[in-house]
């Protein structure tokens, strides 16, 4: 089975532009791939940290402001302008952190 494959792909490469180096070509398209992989990665986590962190903290927030305020609109209000003060401070946090990380590469 493996014989009869690496003669089709014999078959195939023939005429190819990059006949002689294909290994070169091949491991240039796996490193793209696996950086690639890299950056989706770094982008879901970068894109719903700050969405965990703001959901988490209005509903502790929530559960605080509760017992110290006693007016419902009110409650919401702080609830949510502390979590978004929180987000805020994370998506900061963030920003230096990766500064940091392109700073040394």
């Amino acid at each position: 089975m493996l014989v009869a494959k690496t003669m089709v792909q014999q078959k195939k490469c023939k005429g190819c532009i990059h006949e002689n180096d294909c290994r070169a070509v091949y491991r240039k398209l796996t490193s793209l791939s696996a950086a690639a992989d890299s950056f989706a990665f770094k982008a879901c986590f970068v894109f719903l940290l700050p969405i965990l962190v703001f959901i988490t903290s209005l509903a502790a927030f929530e559960r605080i402001v509760t017992e110290a305020v006693n007016t419902k609109h009110l409650q919401t209000t702080l609830s949510f302008l502390l979590a978004v003060s929180i987000t805020f401070t994370v998506v900061l946090i963030i920003k230096v952190i990766n500064r940091q990380f392109n700073k040394n590469k």
